[in-house]
C-alpha cells in the first residue's frame, strides 16, 4: 500500500495545517488593528464632545474660567492633546488628538466637536 505517490504526499497535511494557521493568525491580527483603531477614534471623539460641552459652559458663564482653558483641562483629564479650540459666536469649537498604539501612519486618532447654541 505504500507506493511511491502515497509517499509524495507525507506531511502535506502539516503544510496545509501551517499554512491555515498562518491566514488566521494574519486575519486575528488585522482585525486587532481594526478594533483598536476604532476604540482610539471613539476614545478621541468623546474627549472632543466633553472639552467643547465644558468650554461651552464656560463660554456663557454657567461656569467659571475662560473656556479653552476649561477645554485644556477637560482633554488633559482625558489623556488627549488639545490641538485646537475657537469660541466662535457663543458656541466652542476644538480638536483633540490622541495616540493609538499602532504603527504610523495609524498611530494618531482625532476627533472635533462643536457646542454652543445652534448656529444661524
Amino acid at each position: 500500500m505504500d507506493s511511491a505517490a502515497n509517499r509524495k504526499e507525507e506531511g502535506s497535511g502539516t503544510i496545509m495545517g501551517a499554512g491555515l494557521a498562518l491566514v488566521l493568525i494574519t486575519l486575528t491580527v488585522a482585525v486587532l488593528v481594526v478594533v483598536q483603531a476604532v476604540v482610539g477614534a471613539g476614545r478621541a471623539a468623546s474627549a472632543a464632545d466633553l472639552a467643547a460641552l465644558a468650554a461651552a459652559d464656560a463660554a456663557r458663564g454657567l461656569t467659571s474660567g475662560r473656556p479653552c482653558d476649561v477645554a485644556a483641562a477637560v482633554a488633559d483629564r482625558n489623556d488627549v492633546d488639545l490641538d485646537s479650540c475657537q469660541v466662535v459666536g457663543g458656541g466652542v469649537i476644538v480638536d483633540v488628538t490622541t495616540s493609538v498604539d499602532l504603527p504610523r501612519p495609524w498611530g494618531e486618532a482625532t476627533g472635533r466637536s462643536r457646542a454652543g447654541p445652534p448656529q444661524d
